[in-house]
């Protein structure tokens, strides 16, 4: 019998025993390892800049700030009590974030129609380092005899470790044959450490024309790679129900399946 917010000892000594049982049951899952693959979502972090008419460029960045603050909220609930409210303002395609096919054509899917099972993935890391600002990467790069139908395919540059800096803007890419490659295999999802999939000498973007229209979604600004290279993985990508969005941050994981 409850009485008040008590437990008897006997509903107790139950709830006990089947927290145990439950525990139990899924410590499996309590002990599979999870890595993060997500920049900080800061106020004035890096975000990105645009080409203007007249040459010169835009950067773009997030702000946040309080809309309310404790010591504003403290009256409110007669001194009793505090809560902050955060406001923030940001263009989506800021942090490490994921593109719907939206973002490129008009009248495909948004943010708000990507499915879950579109954005949890078996993923493979693919380790292309020591290449160079504005250097293409090939069909080359990619493993021999590995089936990539279906799954996050997530390219290792070793960019973020220039997060903030600005030859974070000057990256190696994804090549054109490359992109048509990774197409006809059937992957469901492309992931980057850099600001850009595409060449942003290339104002065609090849890789946004090519996999968004093929319905593979596209992750950016990724960091933290290097730690699951190797290694068996599910890449979660999930982003907020948002309508009529193209784009939106996410906190981009993986969880380690084995070693």
């Amino acid at each position: 019998m409850i009485l008040g917010n008590k437990l008897s000892y006997d509903e107790r000594d139950n709830l006990r025993s089947q927290n145990t049982n439950s525990y139990n049951q899924n410590k499996f899952c309590i002990m599979n390892q999870f890595i993060d693959l997500s920049h900080y979502f800061e106020d004035s972090m890096p975000g990105f800049k645009m080409k203007n008419e007249d040459g010169s460029f835009t950067q773009y960045s997030a702000q946040i700030y309080p809309f309310l603050t404790h010591e504003e909220t403290l009256p409110k609930f007669e001194n009793q009590c505090s809560f902050e409210i955060t406001e923030m303002k940001f263009q989506t395609s800021v942090g490490t974030y994921l593109d719907a096919p939206f973002h490129r054509y008009p009248n495909k899917r948004d943010i708000s129609q990507i499915e879950l099972d579109e954005v949890i993935l078996d993923g493979v890391v693919i380790d292309v380092g020591q290449k160079k600002p504005f250097q293409s990467i090939r069909p080359n790069v990619l493993p021999k005899n590995l089936n990539l139908r279906g799954k996050a395919i997530l390219f290792y540059f070793g960019w973020d470790k220039y997060w903030g800096k600005e030859k974070y803007n000057s990256y190696p890419y994804i090549s054109r044959e490359l992109i048509k490659m990774l197409i006809v295999k059937q992957v469901k999802l492309i992931g980057v450490d850099t600001v850009n999939i595409d060449n942003s000498r290339d104002v065609t973007r090849p890789a946004h024309t090519l996999f968004l229209d093929n319905d593979i979604l596209i992750v950016e600004n990724l960091t933290n790679l290097s730690s699951v290279i190797g290694k068996e993985f599910r890449f979660f990508a999930v982003p907020i129900k948002a309508k009529k969005t193209a784009a939106m941050p996410i906190r981009a994981f993986a969880e380690i399946i084995s070693n």
